[in-house]
């Protein structure tokens, strides 16, 4: 259970945020043929997307992908050549509606060396307009909530890499803005701190909406909803997160290496398996060892397709060394970029 001045204070910071106009959709952040050029080099390129409000979002793409400038620009840090770019029913530009409704962690944020951790919250949540008490109720919520209540009285310039991430990161949830954009969150961090991270950035899903930038599809997969995948500037494949992995339509199931196709003892009976209920294609990879299985989910979910075809594998005596719902997000990259 929240503090009760933590409480408050959120309610504070809703307070001093101007609501969108009356109407709006249940859209955060729309992009409409977004067009952003340096010189005669277009880093985005009539790029349009919506992201629903309260999901958690991926932005995808190796570098020089358009991802980091489609990042600058729904944060208001640059201004499209073309097109037109909306965060929470407004132009990012528009400072005093979205006051307090917008966070964002860039990617090499610094902090101010000589400033204590407290202070430096408690001013950014000043800056808003929210009253000292109440604000210093906001700075202790965000810090413990990253695990950082003991860092209160301790300057920026002393905090370790994963200390000054974390602090950072309170910032951009300060207040529990309305949209959350957050620039490679993990990025040099160990493991435990990461995995704390987005344990953290998981237990925001629903209460903002987050989008992440980031090349850690690992990650990316765990925690989104959602995701757009960039190349070139233009977004060439984007959805909800099963339908971008197939997690919902195919299963894959690797055997041991060596098996062969055919009907005898140990071989994929690949027959057997096509005739199975709600499979639409099967192939096998002889060099992957691998099945790929497509099926009809209105006909049968993903659970229920592995039972038979595990079944079936098993009953011919088959060795089975793995099986997966879809392809992991970092293979559907890796085939469109």
């Amino acid at each position: 259970m929240e503090p009760e001045g933590a409480v408050a204070a959120r309610r504070v910071f809703a307070e001093h945020a101007k609501g969108a106009p009356s109407g709006e959709s249940e859209v955060a952040v729309r992009l409409r043929r977004v067009t952003k050029r340096f010189g005669s080099k277009a880093a985005v390129d009539s790029l349009s997307l919506t992201i629903d409000q309260g999901s958690v979002y991926g932005l995808i793409g190796p570098n020089g992908a358009g991802k980091t400038t489609t990042f600058s620009m729904i944060a208001g840090y640059l201004r499209p050549t073309e097109g037109s770019v909306e965060v929470l029913g407004f132009a990012p530009t528009a400072v005093d509606e979205l006051r307090a409704r917008v966070g964002v962690l860039p990617q090499d944020a610094l902090l101010p060396a000589s400033d204590e951790v407290g202070e430096f919250l408690v001013h950014l949540a000043r800056l808003q307009a929210v009253p000292f008490k109440e604000a210093i109720d906001a700075a202790r919520s965000a810090l413990a909530g990253v695990q950082g209540g003991d860092w209160w009285r301790q300057r920026c310039g002393n905090l370790s890499h994963g200390m000054a991430k974390r602090v950072a990161l309170a910032q951009a949830f300060l207040g529990d803005p309305d949209l959350v954009l957050l620039d490679e969150p993990t990025a040099g961090l160990d493991p435990r701190v990461a995995w704390e991270v987005r344990h953290f950035i998981q237990s925001k899903r629903g209460r903002s909406t987050i989008v992440i930038s980031s090349h850690n599809l690992q990650e990316l997969e765990q925690i989104c909803d959602g995701a757009a995948i960039l190349d070139r500037g233009r977004v060439i494949a984007a959805g909800r997160m099963a339908e971008l992995t197939a997690s919902n339509d195919e299963i894959r199931v690797k055997v041991a290496r060596g098996t062969p196709r055919g009907s005898g003892a140990g071989a994929v009976p690949l027959q057997v398996l096509r005739d199975l209920p709600a499979v639409k294609t099967l192939d096998y990879d002889d060099e992957g060892f691998e099945i790929v299985v497509q099926f009809d989910r209105k006909q049968a979910d993903a659970e229920a397709v592995i039972g038979h075809v595990l079944s079936a594998l098993l009953e011919n005596q088959v060795r089975i060394s793995g099986v997966t719902k879809g392809r992991s997000l970092e293979q559907r990259v890796m085939d469109l970029t």
